[in-house]
C-alpha cells in the first residue's frame, strides 16, 4: 500500500537540510524484497551541488548494490516548519529527478509507480514514471539495457 511508504518518505522528509529554501522533500523507495529505503533533500550553499531526495535515496540504494531493484517510488514534500513539513500541494519529482529514477528503472526493467503526496498526505497521485518522463534517455539508448 502506498500510505506506509508515504508516510515513510514523511518521515525522511522531517530530516531533511534545507536551509535556503525552508522545503523539505522526502522520498521513499520499495525494492523487489519489500524493503523500503529512504532519502531527503541536502542543500548546498552552492545552489548547484544540493542533492534531491530522491537522489540521495538511489545513492543509498546504488551502494547497497541494489539499484536494480527498486519497484516503487514515494516522494512528499512541503514547508519545513518545526522538525516537520506543512503543506497541500502535491510534490512530484523534478526533471533531473525524473531523469535519475529513469536510470534505475531501466536497470530494474520496470515502468515504476511514483506515488506524489501533499505535505499533510491528503492528496496522493500515483503516475507511471514514463507518464512523468515521457521521452527519457537512459542505457537502452547506449544498447546497454
Amino acid at each position: 500500500m502506498s500510505a506506509t511508504r508515504i508516510a515513510a518518505a514523511k518521515a525522511a522528509a522531517a530530516h531533511a537540510h534545507a536551509p535556503y529554501s525552508k522545503f523539505g522533500v522526502g522520498t521513499a523507495l520499495l525494492l523487489a524484497d519489500g524493503s523500503v529505503v529512504t532519502g531527503c533533500n541536502f542543500e548546498n550553499a552552492s545552489y548547484g551541488l544540493t542533492l534531491c531526495a530522491e537522489t540521495v535515496a538511489l545513492g543509498t540504494l546504488n551502494a547497497l548494490g541494489k539499484l536494480d531493484k527498486v519497484r516503487e517510488v514515494a516522494v512528499i514534500g512541503g514547508t519545513l516548519t518545526g522538525g516537520a513539513i506543512a503543506g497541500d500541494a502535491i510534490c512530484f519529482p523534478c526533471g533531473r529527478c525524473r531523469q535519475v529514477l529513469n536510470e534505475a528503472a531501466q536497470m530494474a526493467h520496470t515502468d515504476l509507480l511514483i506515488h506524489c503526496a501533499s505535505a499533510d498526505g491528503l492528496q496522493v497521485r500515483t503516475l507511471k514514471l514514463s507518464e512523468l518522463l515521457p521521452h527519457p534517455f537512459g542505457p537502452a539508448d547506449l544498447g546497454l539495457a
